[in-house]
């Protein structure tokens, strides 16, 4: 099993599941992308990227082609894995199961990666929760495809792992009346400080909430900023920022073992 540099949540550290929030190091791409990019939609090296992913899925004991990812398109989809894709992505932006064997993983590079499981059940799942899936539904769809694989909601647990934190998200005002034309209670994840021309977005607080929607109370935030420690981690505002034409993506991925 190939040790690369993690986060985990003492929430799912439970006998029977095996979970990972992957940082970029450990990996063997190069330049923007060093090191660990396991983005296959980025212009990095495809071997590259290849060899990242296989280190990744060695972490958990299992062959590339075992790591299942999807196409991530900002949706409210969620799909059921009941073997490996071997490279096979679908349009979607959650995944779970109840096999052993499969690891379920979500892309991020500032957007909320959310690690799910029901230990009871033995069902867990990875979904990619930007602002516009967290507003669309992505993970109250991915605890309703759980249900479906007979998780009960009171007893999963959810992680949202690395992502922008709220003092790094700057949005504009229309981004935020976007969020009040669906609910004005979601005035309480902005906050403008005295003077600033644009206000903060608090993306992980507000997922979390979606999570609490959806009947998941036994939910947290990592706590770390992808924008804000650039040895850790990718962050597509912060290569924007520095005007880099791309940027790596991040590996959240949990399996039952």
């Amino acid at each position: 099993m190939t040790e690369l540099p993690v986060l985990t949540s003492p929430l799912l550290d439970l006998a029977g599941l095996r979970h990972a929030f992957f940082t970029r190091q450990g990996g063997v791409s190069e330049g923007i992308y060093a090191s660990l990019n396991v983005g296959k939609g980025s212009a990095d090296d495809p071997e590259a990227v290849l060899e990242n992913r296989r280190r990744a899925a060695a972490w958990f004991g299992l062959p590339e082609g075992a790591l299942n990812t999807c196409y991530q398109v900002h949706s409210a989809v969620a799909v059921e894995a009941s073997e490996p894709w071997n490279g096979i992505r679908p349009e979607a932006d959650g995944v779970v199961t109840r096999r052993q064997g499969i690891a379920c993983g979500a892309l991020a590079a500032d957007c909320a990666p959310i690690l799910f499981a029901d230990p009871k059940a033995g069902v867990v799942a990875a979904a990619h929760a930007g602002w516009k899936g967290a507003l669309a539904g992505v993970a109250e769809a991915t605890v309703r495809k759980m249900e479906e694989a007979g998780a009960k909601p009171a007893h999963i647990i959810a992680v949202v792992g690395p992502c922008i934190g709220p003092d790094s998200y700057e949005v504009g005002p229309e981004f935020r009346e976007r969020f009040l034309a669906d609910d004005l209670g979601a005035a309480r994840f902005f906050h403008q400080d005295e003077g600033a021309d644009r206000p903060r977005f608090d993306l992980p607080a507000f997922v979390l909430d979606r999570l609490r929607h959806a009947g998941v109370e036994a939910c947290e935030w990592i706590g770390r900023d992808t924008c804000a420690e650039a040895d850790l981690f990718f962050s597509n505002r912060r290569a924007f920022k520095r005007g880099e034409p791309d940027f790596g993506r991040l590996l959240s991925a949990i399996a039952l073992v």
